[in-house]
């Protein structure tokens, strides 16, 4: 009895690593009854951040570990995007800090429940990656090797506007969006949760973004208003892939959107903007 206790126990640390999380389903796939996981609790040898959910004790459970949890794991399609992606690519001087802070994530498909029970010192703000893209789905299961504390990817299915960018001691994988796409997602948070100037900063700090990625992008967003609010922040800041864009390709749709009330209207693009931004 004492031998197969720790055979079960040393089969757990070879898969999951220590602390990311698993749900409860993902443990019962590989042979942990729910009667065998609450007796590793009550030994201390799993912790539940929230129902139905478990980890190896690991200290302080940061939202890196539940998005990599999700994106390897649990072979969840989601990426860590907007804001929180230029902050994580060292553009965060351009956008300001909120407390408690934000981490903006987008699913392909409907967000897990138990994401909204776990305790951490942000606040994870989720979206659907359909608002702005279509088919943008992104497949992705890695294997855990815990000789080398590593993960071995098995399968990746991403687009050309996601990147992989490593986290922690380990370099463990975190998928987020590229700058390109990044700012488009941010955008289509103003005016209501950014503003317009924190915007404005941003986009006069991008002046190293791909211009053919921006392109496919830009013409492939669902948004007309993310499409003119971004070419319109563009032009007021003049960056040198702005030639390189094509108009002609991008559908801005017709009439007006009214983004400020009392604002003023650019009739370019046909977007009310604040005043004190209006023709400076």
């Amino acid at each position: 009895m004492g031998y197969e206790k720790g055979k079960k126990l040393n089969q757990l640390q070879r898969l999951l690593p220590t602390g990311l999380v698993v749900t409860a389903a993902w443990l019962n796939e590989r042979h942990y009854s729910s009667a065998l996981l609450r007796k590793y609790v009550v030994n201390g040898w799993l912790e539940q951040p929230a129902r139905g959910i478990y980890r190896r004790p690991a200290g302080e459970l940061l939202w890196q570990h539940v998005v990599i949890s999700l994106q390897t794991l649990l072979e969840t399609s989601v990426y860590v995007g907007g804001r929180t992606a230029l902050e994580q690519q060292g553009l965060s001087h351009y956008v300001s800090q909120t407390s408690p802070r934000e981490v903006h994530l987008y699913f392909a498909l409907q967000p897990p429940g138990w994401l909204n029970n776990v305790t951490l010192d942000v606040d994870l703000v989720l979206h659907r990656t359909t608002r702005l893209f279509k088919n943008t789905q992104m497949n992705r299961s890695a294997t855990w090797n815990s000789e080398r504390q590593a993960f071995l990817e098995t399968n990746v299915t991403m687009s050309d506007d996601v990147s992989l960018q490593s986290w922690g001691q380990w370099d463990w994988p975190l998928v987020m969006s590229k700058p390109e796409r990044a700012v488009l997602e941010l955008l289509d948070e103003v005016p209501e949760n950014e503003s317009f100037h924190q915007a404005d900063m941003l986009i006069e700090g991008l002046r190293t973004l791909s211009p053919r990625r921006m392109q496919a992008l830009l013409e492939k967003c669902n948004s007309v208003k993310v499409k003119r609010l971004f070419l319109w922040f563009a032009e007021r800041h003049q960056p040198p892939w702005l030639q390189e864009l094509n108009y002609e390709h991008i559908d801005l749709g017709s009439g007006k959107r009214s983004l400020v009330p009392g604002g003023k209207l650019d009739r370019k693009f046909q977007i009310t903007v604040p005043k004190d931004m209006h023709d400076v």
